[in-house]
């Protein structure tokens, strides 16, 4: 029998008198037991009556169009949708489609299975199992560049951060490749060449003398080019093994990164690795394993393995994605068993949201990035459902800005007793002002009290202490008048690239 603790009224005066008003704790989610979530609406993928598998979706990028959802599918098509369009309950799959659908387009003749928005969402990218990447003007429909080089399935594309002229692909021919669209060729200025390849970029030496493997497990998977601008992460169907690597020396990996598990060796060589995602920032890397788990990893300290993993959906195929939230707060997961599902990053170990309402194999997921709480997942049933998970999920937690310091009045008491000591201070001042005068001289000379200020105040006694003022001038922190920090190191530490922070492996 469970007996219930009930605070007594003196005890909550106490509370208040110590803590300052109280504030009610806001509850976790319970999960998957008081969290079925119904989607908000639900468009099926077909064209002329045919139905299609979809294969990829993506959010829009910018606020003012994050709202439209890129979909494509197994026959090539492009689908633009406006996920703000209301649906009736009533009404059938198909006839929402066409109510939310913006735009459409025969892209490619076989499946797509990446797409990347890029230039403020006004152009589009598409990767194709014709073995080629297009580059499409959304407005116009129109395929603008087309990147050709691949011999295998084109499984995965990731945009500069900055300059999206700069695209890397992964392909199932076991390479990766860097683009620029700027290039063009002579003779025929719609199709370009990469400017770098990486071949064999998930095969050890022992494995290359192997011939006899199949493509399957030579296949990059999954591509991001990271927030430092210049580095790239892979993954493959091969193993679990992230693999860094400094765009400008791709002569090999600059350093790794595999979960720290305790399975044997040969295990981890079964468990491939089926995308990876990056927050907002790109602090951390989130990676789908075989192995039916979602490890997470902080880029600066790789050497610590996975820091945390997610476990609860069925990871079976490739086909099936996981996205962190873009603050990092949350991480959403296709599976097998019909669900997508939904954890909390501080609590890895609790039960997941799950978002039961697919007939299939869910495999891709997104977040919006503007509009809290929405995401869209696509599965093998034919169909796309959006749902709004603020209420269940993003409810429950606080975030780092909404955590303030609370400041506590002076008792009552202690008041009045301080505006007493002043009132009697200020009679005194005028016979202790000389007396005070003459002893700090005196402590001058034999020792100093440790100053404590703020830095604008240590600024001020610069001019009178010279000795200070050449120590803050050697510092980095006062040659960029900033704070240094991991993310943005000072320019004397000369921290350019994610190669400074790990030893070359």
């Amino acid at each position: 029998m469970e007996f219930f603790n009930r605070q007594s009224f003196f005890n909550d005066i106490q509370s208040r008198e110590l803590n300052g008003f109280r504030v009610r704790k806001r509850p976790h989610y319970m999960g998957n037991d008081s969290q079925d979530l119904a989607p908000i609406g639900a468009v099926a993928v077909e064209h002329d009556g045919d139905l299609s598998p979809p294969m990829a979706l993506s959010f829009c990028k910018t606020n003012k169009n994050a709202h439209i959802l890129a979909l494509t599918d197994e026959g090539g098509y492009i689908g633009l949708y406006n996920t703000r369009k209301k649906f009736t309950d009533s009404s059938h799959y198909g006839e929402n489609a066409e109510k939310a659908k913006v735009s459409e387009w025969v892209a490619h003749d076989n499946a797509i299975f990446d797409i990347c928005w890029i230039k403020d969402d006004t152009n589009l990218l598409t990767a194709s199992g014709d073995q080629s990447i297009k580059v499409w003007d959304t407005q116009e429909k129109k395929c603008i560049r087309a990147l050709m080089g691949h011999t295998g399935s084109v499984k995965s594309i990731s945009s500069h951060p900055t300059n999206q002229d700069l695209v890397a692909s992964g392909s199932r021919d076991g390479s990766f490749a860097l683009w620029d669209t700027r290039c063009s060729n002579t003779y025929q200025k719609l199709f370009l060449s990469p400017i770098s390849t990486v071949y064999e970029a998930h095969l050890s030496c022992g494995r290359r003398r192997l011939r006899r493997r199949k493509a399957e497990s030579m296949s990059i998977t999954s591509v991001l080019y990271l927030k430092d601008e210049v580095s790239i992460a892979t993954a493959g169907a091969v193993d679990s093994v992230i693999k860094f690597w400094d765009t400008r020396h791709l002569k090999g990996p600059v350093t790794q990164a595999c979960p720290q598990s305790e399975s044997t060796a040969k295990e981890k060589r079964l468990h491939g690795i089926s995308s990876l995602s990056q927050d907002l920032n790109g602090v951390f890397i989130t990676a789908s394993c075989m192995d039916h788990r979602i490890y997470m990893y902080n880029v600066l300290q790789l050497e610590r393995g996975a820091i945390k993993s997610f476990s609860g959906g069925r990871i079976e195929s490739f086909f099936v994605k996981s996205v962190i939230s873009p603050d990092a707060s949350h991480v959403l997961s296709g599976s097998g068993d019909g669900n997508a599902y939904i954890w909390q990053v501080h609590e890895p170990q609790s039960d997941p949201i799950t978002l039961k309402s697919h007939d299939g194999e869910v495999t891709a997921v997104d977040w919006c990035p503007s509009e809290i709480g929405k995401v869209a997942t696509c599965s093998d049933d034919f169909t796309v459902r959006f749902w709004n998970i603020q209420s269940s999920c993003y409810s429950n937690t606080r975030s780092p800005s909404s955590i303030r310091k609370r400041v506590m009045a002076m008792p009552r008491m202690e008041r009045r007793k301080l505006f007493v000591d002043e009132a009697s201070s200020i009679k005194s001042d005028t016979k202790n002002w000389t007396s005070n005068v003459v002893s700090n001289v005196c402590m001058s000379g034999s020792s100093r009290m440790q100053e404590v200020g703020t830095p604008e105040s240590q600024e001020k006694r610069i001019s009178f202490n010279p000795d200070v003022k050449e120590n803050l001038d050697k510092t980095p922190e006062a040659k960029i008048k900033s704070p240094s920090s991991v993310l943005n190191p000072p320019s004397s530490l000369k921290r350019k690239t994610i190669r400074d922070y790990f030893l070359v492996s």
